[in-house]
């Protein structure tokens, strides 16, 4: 069934959010706006609250806002909500200049009597940094971005200056805050829908009803059906060309390509790689590629036994062929890996010590810790393709054929969408196939939420590991604004990462999508966030 079909449907008796306008207004779809395939169901609009996904992956680039953006290209932080900013010598003080004019979207459920001010950045960021603020325990009280950057920590106030001024108070100096304000998480809020929903008592539905600035608001949404975005009018940038925007979330695996091809769905994000020939054979698609800023790994759950030994875990390393991944997951079109950080991050170590495959040594090791053809796993993997995986399933099979040739009964759990904040999944697996996609070009970005002390706390680090000296490097690159030495503290990083083998990179992997050709202005990002704002249909 189309996601127009569904569209029809839900005006007779399914959830929507607005309610949903008569047949005839929504019979030309494809000319007011276009449908959009390949993303998993969200469980919040809010991305604040989540460590990835369609809400922060892509949602969050269309409803809301964030003081900063980043260049796709030279990911450096570029003005957004705010037209400029200032630092102080130490540091320690970050001064935002908001632009004016800037337009809050109006909905069914709430009408902006003013514009967007200092105010509502106040009100956007304090919710995360202080616990007794009325939002703050709201949909959860679970910040896992922030929590796994230790933001609570590092922001030690937010004071309005003036009505469009707004600072940043710091403990401590750190080179990458800049580009984590610039990043999909940092998104803002309007205070005066927060004072709506906390004098009604809904506090939540700031969070599923989320009110923005961005270029489209929320309109309707269908749990495991579709979501539909409509055009903000008054967009501080200019009016989107489309009118509307239809995710369809209710497809998984080739099914999308069946929309696609029937022309049900007008764009298609990560396809399948066994996909892109179908694809590429067609002139009615045009198939865009970003090198991704990203990576497929493998976390081990340092906490089980087994795992706890060194020697297994270098075992199940090199015991994994990468190059066999890569020639049928990734259809050639990825990268092996040998650390977390991609190969275009800037403290890259080129000179890593990274263990390969070698399961003779494998075996080897495996004897040495007592587990000679006498180990079993298990490995939870979420089945959907992501940029860094397209195909998580695929992956999973090749690794337990991999680990049952070194004498590791390796069980595979397939899941929906791994739970990365869920303690019960996290408790009970062994490994983990997972991945990232970096939120700005900063390698803070890759190693802090994955690997800290404090993502572990918060959930992200979902291998369970934690080491001082790792953290205090992370500590050291962020407070120096010496390049060469933050390089050398990064390269020191990634050698512990090396020599201890909490997880196990995979592969870095092409970002595709695929669109109608009649749409023009879809822009790619090596975060893997873009704006809707400037697609049209040219047919």
């Amino acid at each position: 069934m189309s996601a127009y079909t569904r569209l029809l449907l839900a005006c007779f008796g399914l959830f929507s959010l607005i309610g949903c306008t008569e047949p005839h207004q929504d019979s030309n779809i494809r000319s007011r706006g276009f449908v959009y395939c390949g993303q998993d169901t969200p469980t919040t609009f809010n991305p604040q609250l989540t460590d990835g996904g369609l809400t922060a992956d892509t949602l969050a680039a269309q409803i809301f806002d964030r003081l900063l953006m980043l260049d796709p290209v030279s990911h450096q932080p570029l003005p957004s909500l705010a037209r400029s900013w200032s630092v102080s010598d130490d540091g320690l003080e970050y001064t935002f200049t908001l632009r004016k004019g800037i337009e809050f979207q109006s909905t069914d459920w709430f009408k902006p009597t003013r514009q967007l001010n200092a105010q509502d950045v106040v009100f956007s960021f304090k919710r995360i940094i202080e616990s007794d603020h009325p939002f703050h325990n709201v949909s959860g009280g679970r910040y896992p971005w922030f929590d796994s950057q230790g933001f609570p920590d590092l922001v030690k106030d937010i004071t309005l200056i003036d009505s469009h001024t707004v600072k940043f108070f710091l403990t401590r100096p750190d080179n990458a805050f800049l580009s984590n304000m610039a990043t999909s998480y940092t998104v803002i809020h309007s205070q005066e829908y927060g004072q709506q929903v906390l004098k009604a008592g809904t506090l939540n539905q700031l969070d599923m009803k989320p009110i923005g600035t961005g270029p489209f608001y929320l309109a309707q949404y269908i749990p495991n059906d579709l979501i539909r975005l409509n055009r903000h009018w008054g967009y501080w940038q200019g009016a989107a060309p489309m009118e509307q925007v239809v995710f369809d979330i209710s497809s998984r695996g080739t099914g999308t390509l069946a929309k696609l091809l029937s022309k049900e769905c007008d764009v298609l994000s990560s396809p399948v790689a066994s996909q892109l020939p179908v694809i590429s054979d067609s002139e009615e698609f045009e198939l865009l590629a970003q090198t991704g800023m990203n990576v497929a790994f493998v976390a081990i759950n340092n906490t089980k036994p087994a795992l706890k030994d060194i020697r297994v875990r270098k075992a199940i390393n090199l015991a994994i062929n990468r190059e066999n991944l890569l020639n049928s997951v990734y259809y050639g079109t990825g990268t092996k890996a040998k650390s977390i950080l991609p190969p275009m991050s800037w403290a890259y170590n080129h000179d890593s010590k990274a263990l390969d495959y070698d399961p003779a040594q494998a075996l080897k090791l495996l004897k040495e810790a007592g587990y000679d053809k006498n180990l079993t796993l298990n490995m939870w993997v979420s089945i959907e393709p992501r940029p860094y995986n397209p195909s998580p399933r695929k992956t999973a099979e090749l690794i337990q054929a991999d680990l049952n040739a070194v004498g590791i009964q390796l069980a595979v759990y397939n899941m929906e969408t791994f739970r990365r904040l869920n303690a019960v999944d996290i408790a009970q697996s062994d490994l983990i196939l997972t991945g990232w996609i970096a939120d700005n070009g900063d390698p803070d970005n890759f190693l802090r939420p994955l690997l800290s002390c404090n993502a572990q706390h918060a959930g992200l680090n979902v291998a369970n590991w934690c080491n001082l000296s790792f953290d205090n490097l992370l500590e050291l690159a962020s407070r120096t604004n010496k390049l060469e030495q933050r390089v050398n503290y990064y390269h020191l990083a990634q050698d512990i990462l090396d020599n201890e083998v909490p997880v196990i990179p995979l592969a870095h992997g092409v970002h595709f999508q695929v669109h109608h050709q009649s749409l023009g202005g879809l822009q790619m990002s090596p975060f893997g966030t873009r704006s809707f704002s400037s697609v049209y249909r040219s047919e």
